[in-house]
């Protein structure tokens, strides 16, 4: 996959990120070279930021913003679309599952969990928009772990 594209199409779960880096994990099979330290910072450094020019990483405050939208869950897509009630406009997340941040092991297939550029508490983690088949929530987890971005 192209460096600045994330999916070639709304349903395709695209890769997995840590926070704050570039580097681009797959959302399937086993990785080498996974790094289990936490990033620095309390901002997604621009230099970092694997989104395609003239995009960003969200803010915790956007994504939460998903959370007042209108939401369907697909089930045989595996995941939400989220619409928004005065514009119209809708986005569908796949639930794509994570890497492990010490050990960049697959987990919570069936779940989506996509981050924010917005630091959580004390630095060690960051804004996350989480969400299963029958809720969705915004909460902070640690930035060594491995999420998608769209």
């Amino acid at each position: 996959m192209v460096v600045g594209s994330f999916a070639a199409t709304p349903e395709s779960f695209g890769k997995f990120y840590q926070w704050n880096r570039k580097v681009a994990w797959a959302t399937t099979g086993s990785v080498t070279g996974w790094d289990g330290s936490r990033a620095e910072g309390t901002e997604w450094a621009k230099a970092n930021d694997p989104s395609p020019i003239g995009w960003r990483v969200p803010t915790s405050d956007e994504l939460q913003s998903l959370l007042y939208a209108d939401r369907a869950w697909d089930a045989a897509k595996k995941g939400y679309t989220f619409t928004d009630r005065v514009s119209g406009n809708s986005i569908f997340l796949p639930a794509t599952g994570a890497r492990d941040g010490m050990t960049g092991t697959l987990f919570n297939a069936g779940m989506g969990l996509y981050w924010s550029s917005t630091s959580y508490g004390y630095g060690g983690d960051a804004y996350i928009l989480n969400f299963g088949d029958n809720f969705a929530n915004l909460g902070g987890y640690p930035k060594n772990s491995g999420y998608p971005v769209r």
